[in-house]
């Protein structure tokens, strides 16, 4: 199951942002009517007329009486006087991204600026072409997820270039390594580690790990979760730790379990994983296996995304602030384009993950 989508008329606003920067609509052309809108994409007049509305109002399009609506000409739009920050995030409408998102919009839009988006699919080369398109306009500043932060950054040329331009930028959820701009991230080294130890002082012994490592918080996740066996001495084998890629999610982590689990004198007790997603991957493998979770494997997840209460067994988590984190991130880019802050000079924010203890754990017999 996926996370709530983006609003519909947020949707619309992009698509018909990207009409007008792709050039499928040129200053002075008339468009669409709202009836004609609505049928092309399956949607109510009222949302056509929110979004028609909110692009008069940042200065893209203008009405004319008993003629209809127009795209803004570049000189008007200047003279609206809208900043644009973009957001480019590794995906919009999926998982926990949709209240990051709208977290950032809402405040943006509170202060008076125009929101741009973009997704990379957590591809470099679409990191690339969106990082192109976002530079291509003239943007006050830059919210960005790093695209397979622990990856590399082929794309260095393009960050170094919004640092020669003045153009401020921050990161979340990671921030490449060689980047010196403020970030905003969870603590996932010790949302690994309080995952590892809730479980061990349930008395599990015999914990396995899974963990997308082509991004840094996989990586440093995987870091607590066996620093937590370091710190407990409790003995993990190497083959209890599945690192796998953002291409192998769907396949990788789903075998790796059912080979742990059909083995019956030695199979794990629990289960720590990356995040929900995987999490509620994992669940469908345990049931195959004819086994139950929390009374077989009890089962830990990462994020508290609606996931996590979407199915009949409600997963324990990790927390991670979503929409507070996308307010928060769009508060302090506003306030380094209104203090004229160059990147480096303001430091970011962490954010201390909490656990939050539902029914796919469960203490186990030590004896």
């Amino acid at each position: 199951m996926k996370e709530k989508q983006m609003p519909k008329y947020l949707q619309l606003k992009q698509e018909i942002l990207s009409w007008l920067h792709t050039g499928k609509l040129k200053p002075s052309d008339q468009m669409p009517s709202e009836n004609e809108i609505a049928e092309q994409f399956q949607m109510s007049r009222q949302t056509v007329r929110q979004t028609f509305g909110e692009l008069e109002q940042e200065g893209w399009l203008y009405r004319m009486q008993g003629k209809g609506t127009f795209v803004s000409t570049p000189q008007t739009q200047k003279s609206r006087d809208v900043q644009t920050i973009g957001i480019l995030s590794t995906y919009i409408s999926d998982y926990i991204f949709p209240h990051i998102v709208r977290g950032a919009e809402s405040a943006l839009r509170a202060r008076g600026y125009r929101l741009l988006l973009s997704s990379t699919d957590n591809d470099k080369e679409k990191e690339k072409e969106s990082l192109d398109m976002m530079m291509s306009q003239p943007l006050s500043g830059l919210i960005i997820e790093p695209t397979k932060s622990a990856a590399g950054n082929p794309n260095l040329s393009y960050y170094l270039s919004l640092d020669y331009q003045h153009i401020p930028y921050l990161m979340i959820n990671e921030r490449y390594p060689e980047m010196n701009c403020p970030s905003l991230v969870v603590d996932d080294e010790e949302g690994g580690f309080k995952a590892a130890q809730h479980l061990i002082e349930l008395g599990h012994r015999r914990i396995a790990g899974f963990f997308k490592t082509d991004d840094l918080q996989g990586v440093n996740r995987m870091k607590g979760f066996i620093r937590a066996h370091h710190h407990y001495q409790i003995p993990l084998l190497p083959e209890f730790v599945i690192h796998y890629s953002t291409e192998e999610k769907r396949i990788k982590p789903y075998e790796s379990a059912q080979a742990m689990l059909g083995q019956v004198d030695e199979r794990p007790t629990a289960f720590v994983c990356y995040n929900d997603e995987i999490a509620i991957h994992l669940l469908e493998a345990i049931r195959t296996t004819g086994l139950q979770v929390p009374q077989d494997i009890s089962l830990v997840g990462f994020d508290d995304s609606s996931l996590a209460t979407a199915t009949e067994v409600k997963l324990t988590t990790l927390s991670h602030p979503k929409t507070q984190m996308g307010t928060d991130a769009a508060e302090i880019l506003i306030d380094m384009i209104q203090n004229k802050r160059v990147n480096g000079r303001k430091t970011g924010k962490v954010y201390k993950p909490e656990l939050i203890i539902r029914d796919s754990t469960i203490r186990v017999n030590l004896s």
